[in-house]
């Protein structure tokens, strides 16, 4: 698939039809970008296969790395994800909504390009009302990653997504500075003792004072 070159339209979130006008490009298996608490992401729709390519290709992606979802409530983690251990629950209570992404089981809901073939996916709660409305609309969760080509830092504006991806996706909604400016924390708890895949805002030592055990990695 051939990737098409955008003029890039850059709205704020709280125009009139903002997030409507995103919903509609999302709807049409392209992609778009927008504000989280931690780092603006960019996703597509979870149902669209044609939407994901588009989001890997938009990023450069590497085909083996998978796609994070950004769901719309904490109760849609079921929906999603299988076998749920009572240590997510207890991190949900805690961190959610925030800056901490969980690595469980994944349902079969979740298509295997998504996730790229893994039996596992990853799912976060964002403390951010405009990517918990886009995942409503679009099921319950958005596949969304940082808003960044693969490699380079993470933005914290709509100005530093422009510059990274101007040109490759057709819209990106600016809700300012993200607040947090720092990648969500990432714990993996399909193995026993959990392990911690990227050091975030949440730190080590507040997720084993919340899970009562040693975290690993």
């Amino acid at each position: 698939m051939s990737m098409a070159t955008w003029t890039t339209v850059v709205r704020r979130v709280e125009e009139p039809g903002a997030l409507e006008e995103a919903l509609g490009w999302l709807w049409r298996s392209q992609v778009v970008a927008f504000p989280t608490d931690t780092v603006y992401g960019v996703g597509a729709n979870m149902a669209d296969s044609a939407a994901v390519e588009r989001l890997f290709q938009a990023k450069g992606r590497p085909e083996e790395r998978g796609i994070p979802l950004l769901l719309a409530d904490a109760e849609s983690i079921e929906r999603f994800c299988r076998e749920v251990p009572e240590a997510a629950w207890r991190l949900v209570r805690r961190f959610w909504p925030g800056g901490l992404t969980l690595v469980l089981w994944r349902r079969d809901i979740v298509p295997e390009r998504v996730v790229a073939g893994r039996p596992t996916v990853a799912v976060r709660l964002p403390d951010h009302p405009v990517p918990r409305a886009l995942a409503r609309e679009l099921g319950g969760a958005l596949p969304a990653t940082s808003a960044n080509r693969s490699g380079a830092p993470a933005p914290a504006t709509a100005e530093e997504v422009l510059e990274q991806l101007g040109g490759r996706i057709p819209l990106i909604l600016d809700g300012g500075r993200c607040r947090v400016e720092q990648a969500s924390t990432i714990v993996d708890l399909t193995q026993e003792p959990p392990r911690l895949l990227r050091v975030g805002p949440i730190p080590r030592e507040a997720l084993e004072a919340v899970l009562g055990c040693r975290v690993v990695g």
